[in-house]
């Protein structure tokens, strides 16, 4: 099983970032965090790297199920979108597949939750790319 569902976007990184908050938005899933990993390993270790965030978004009724099957599975929830430059002037996005929150605590009571988070992202990523 792939963990990530990725696609590449003709896009730069700065008007990507934005467009992925709105996709995921149209899902419901609500942007609760962003962490610039690009400028807070610069202040920290003074690595450089590409452009590179991850959003920490959420889709309330889904977790709040999944949370009710299992309170560790907050660990797996499929919340983290990451969105980062390409060598190319593209962007690429990347998301957790969902399916790995039934597999890794083998809770066949998380399919259904797991499924549904699936097809909310895949239709993001889908509407980026149309």
């Amino acid at each position: 099983m792939e963990y990530a569902f990725t696609i590449s976007l003709d896009l730069p990184y700065e008007e990507a970032v934005p467009r992925v908050k709105e996709a995921f938005q149209a899902q419901g899933f609500g942007t609760l965090t962003e962490i610039d990993v690009k400028a807070t390993l610069k202040e920290k270790i003074g690595a450089e790297m590409e452009e590179y965030v991850i959003l920490g978004t959420c889709n309330p009724r889904l977790a709040h199920t999944a949370l009710d099957v299992q309170r560790e599975i907050g660990l797996l929830l499929p919340c983290n979108v990451v969105v980062r430059a390409a060598d190319d002037g593209w962007t690429l996005v990347q998301a957790l597949n969902p399916q790995v929150m039934v597999a890794v605590p083998e809770r066949d009571e998380l399919r259904s939750v797991a499924e549904d988070a699936e097809t909310r992202i895949q239709a993001a990523l889908r509407s980026l790319t149309a």
